[in-house]
């Protein structure tokens, strides 16, 4: 097992030398002739994953033979999407994921071990299920590309996740989704081992291991004049690179805070964000820094669903944001939801229990669909004209005598406060 690259700190910023380094590191796994790259989608857009794939297919030419999205539930990306996040690479060669019938098991996880790791609240077996291309298209490399951040599913985004719940199925997708919630979001969030961790690796270790996968991660971070500065890249084909950027990621990305906050404010890139599904980071990157009795608002002028999937969207039509108990309950007495535990899993992730306010400001949806799904209706314009994020600062602003604390981007961080972490780890 080898470790191909691991450069970068706090302080870097790797851009201007990504090229360079990957190429590198695809010259020491020698000649390869049928190579699938498996980036994230246009919601890691802020990745680096679309300039490292072009580099790639530079790299390697006709013997790049396809890029599989590693799109998990999500909906397809559309031409514009692909143009925007990896530029000219012919879009003949991206293919799609579909996660309810394109997928193989390769084995499963058993129940004890689900059972254990929950700590005795569930009792099922975790398939283990990939893309058939990725098993079956007879390539001699899969690049797994991807960021490390903070994550509310597998407390550290990518590495192994990125194949077997990416590019998974409904089942696999579903139960590490409900285990994860089950467990506790909180306790999870920014650690790299935990339950949902666990399991993947025990699948990976019995079930991968024949696949020839090498793993390039990034950890992006913010500087002080707003740039995104790439701060880490680690290559590598085992747990070494994953770990490696996780630990950088933990204090690029982490930002712990002396007090609790009482106002936030999050926006949502309308080129990346159109669905709560996605938007909800704006909850559970900052659940453990907002106060109790806090209000936060979500500035969402993409957002037009719930769900990425029509059947999932009308299951949280259905069922809301409601929190733990509720949703529980809703799954025992509920075949429709208790036959989709990743949207049960989203229920519960895009609640604030009842600690919190959450406003929703969305452009394309009204408000009897925002409070019918349990969230607070507010209008887009004049909150955007209120609070507008061209004119606000990454951290607190004084506004009308108020601090709000704002946020324009969820997805590259996770905000806690030091007595709320400190709860958390005792």
């Amino acid at each position: 097992m080898s470790l191909y690259c691991a450069n970068g700190g706090v302080e870097s910023d790797l851009v201007a030398q990504l090229q360079d380094l990957l190429a590198e590191s695809l010259a020491k796994l020698g000649n390869r002739n049928r190579v699938l790259v498996v980036p994230p989608d246009h919601s890691r857009v802020h990745s680096r994953s679309g300039d490292l794939t072009r580099y790639a297919w530079q790299y390697y030419g006709e013997r790049l033979r396809a890029v599989l999205p590693a799109l998990g539930t999500h909906a397809a990306m559309q031409p514009q999407q692909i143009t925007r996040m990896f530029g000219e690479i012919p879009q003949d060669l991206f293919r799609v994921h579909h996660w309810r019938t394109d997928v193989e098991t390769l084995g499963e996880v058993p129940a004890e071990f689900i059972l254990e790791q929950s700590e005795g609240k569930l009792n099922y077996a975790w398939p283990a299920q990939v893309n058939r291309l990725i098993t079956q298209g007879g390539f001699d490399l899969i690049l797994s590309i991807g960021q490390v951040v903070p994550h509310e599913v597998i407390g550290m985004a990518n590495y192994n996740k990125n194949i077997l719940v990416g590019t998974g199925g409904r089942d696999s997708i579903n139960r590490s989704h409900y285990l994860g919630a089950v467990y506790g979001m909180e306790r999870i969030m920014g650690r790299a081992e935990n339950p949902v961790r666990n399991v993947l690796n025990y699948a990976a270790d019995r079930f991968l291991r024949h696949l020839p996968t090498v793993y390039v991660l990034t950890v992006i971070g913010r500087t002080a004049d707003e740039r995104l500065a790439v701060r880490g890249l680690f290559i590598g084909d085992d747990a070494e690179c994953f770990h490696r950027a996780a630990a950088l990621s933990l204090k690029v990305n982490f930002e712990t805070l002396d007090s609790p906050i009482h106002k936030a404010v999050v926006y949502l890139d309308p080129q990346e964000f159109h669905s709560t599904w996605l938007g909800n980071k704006a909850i559970y990157r900052t659940r453990m820094a907002v106060a109790d009795g806090a209000e936060l608002i979500v500035l969402a002028p993409g957002v037009r669903s719930f769900g990425e999937d029509p059947a999932i969207d009308a299951l949280i039509r259905k069922y809301g944001y409601r929190g733990t108990p509720a949703t529980l309950e809703a799954v025992n007495t509920n075949a429709d939801l208790a036959g989709e535990l990743g949207a049960a899993a989203h229920l519960i992730h895009g609640s604030s229990e009842g600690r919190f306010t959450i406003k929703l400001c969305p452009g394309h949806l009204s408000r009897e669909e925002v409070e019918g799904a349990g969230f607070e209706y507010g209008d887009l314009k004049t909150m955007l004209e209120r609070y507008n994020p061209q004119e606000l600062r990454h951290g607190y602003n004084r506004i009308d005598g108020e601090d709000v604390f704002f946020i324009p981007n969820p997805g590259l961080g996770l905000w806690g406060y030091r007595d709320k972490l400190l709860e958390r780890s005792a």
